[in-house]
């Protein structure tokens, strides 16, 4: 029997975006025949996804004129049954789609409304009236899909069905790089995965940091992601040149590549500020970290201290107050058994509780009910 013919979008996210590449994609291809447009994607790299590749440009204004017309025409040769929309720009262009009888999903993965006064690039009147504008058709004509529970504070009479899918990690793909706990006491290594950004409170894990090297002066911290400051920015932090040979910036990678690098580390690193929708966000490398057996320090946001206090992986800290951040970096690297300890208890609770089994079965269901709705 002949699948039905899913087409996912994707104007922005990296052709190695883990949700959308190594879990979305493939959970799908098992019953659909997935064809996937990103940026810079190789078209070559799967046999059961086909991907298509699209030009990249940082701007918006540019995706939305070049970008998404390309997509649009590559896709309607296609004659999808279905389209999964990940940007809001790429919106208008999907509703050519629908004009044609294909189903439309949605997926909101981040809380605009609450982070947009804080964007550094893509950012404007017109552009947050065209979001807006935008964002309130989707609610009418499309099927969503939210990346948290908390936004439905914010998308609120929705006019189709919509799911929750949390970005819960992978465990097979994660388990090959996860190694037994043996950290250095002398050197300590510390690894942290995502964007990097003072909202991300980088800033103050900088003067944390230089807290710690009084104690252990040749202590690592390897860096994966892309970076919202720049240089200058970095040098204006009082503590920066304290601990600036202690810290290797690798920019964006590939997660295949990144987590080797949590081989031998001390602790995950996963601190945010109480700014936009972090507070009511799950960060995805909070259960990467555990899913690694590695111990994790985060926020003392109460979405967060749920997971880690109920499950003793790992110590919740004020993004603040760099103290707290060298005490608990301290407390680890002094007390090997108990992190040890914290990250075979996160482990087994992403192995129980986290991961993406079950959020590979709501996908499925959730397609099943749009495409027979």
């Amino acid at each position: 029997m002949k699948k039905i013919r899913v087409l996912h979008i994707s104007t922005a996210h990296p052709a190695q975006d883990p949700r959308i590449v190594f879990k979305q994609c493939p959970t799908l291809a098992e019953q659909y025949e997935v064809y996937c447009a990103l940026p810079h994607a190789d078209s070559n790299r799967s046999n059961t996804i086909h991907f298509i590749r699209l030009p990249y440009f940082r701007r918006v204004i540019w995706r939305a004129l070049f970008t998404s017309p390309y997509a649009l025409i590559r896709g309607l040769w296609l004659r999808p049954k279905l389209v999964h929309v990940y940007v809001p720009e790429f919106l208008p262009f999907a509703f050519v789609f629908q004009f044609l009888g294909a189903d439309v999903i949605y997926e909101v993965q981040e809380n605009l409304y609450k982070k947009m006064h804080f964007k550094t690039l893509n950012r404007g009147r017109l552009l947050e009236k065209a979001f807006y504008k935008i964002d309130q058709l989707a609610r009418k004509h499309c099927y969503l899909v939210f990346t948290e529970h908390a936004y439905l504070n914010t998308y609120t009479e929705l006019a189709k069905p919509h799911e929750v899918i949390y970005n819960y990690p992978l465990p097979s793909f994660l388990e090959p790089f996860r190694a037994p706990y043996h950290p250095s006491p002398t050197k300590p290594s510390f690894f942290h995965i995502g964007l990097l950004s003072f909202e991300r409170a980088f800033d103050t894990l900088v003067d944390a940091l230089a807290q710690l090297k009084a104690s252990y002066p040749e202590f690592v911290v390897h860096l994966f992601g892309n970076r919202t400051f720049t240089d200058a920015d970095l040098a204006r932090l009082p503590r920066f040149n304290e601990v600036k040979a202690n810290l290797r910036f690798y920019g964006y990678t590939d997660q295949r590549e990144a987590f080797r690098y949590a081989a031998g580390a001390t602790a995950g690193l996963a601190l945010l500020k109480p700014v936009g929708d972090y507070p009511d966000s799950y960060t995805t490398k909070l259960f990467e970290y555990m899913a690694l057996g590695l111990p994790v320090i985060t926020s003392d946001f109460p979405l967060y201290k749920q997971v880690v206090e109920q499950h003793q992986c790992g110590f919740c800290v004020s993004p603040n107050e760099p103290t707290q951040i060298a005490d608990a970096l301290r407390y680890l690297i002094e007390h090997p058994k108990d992190a040890l300890a914290m990250g075979r208890l996160g482990h087994e609770a992403v192995e129980k509780h986290y991961n993406w089994t079950m959020e590979a079965r709501k996908l499925l269901s959730f397609y099943e009910r749009v495409l027979h709705s």
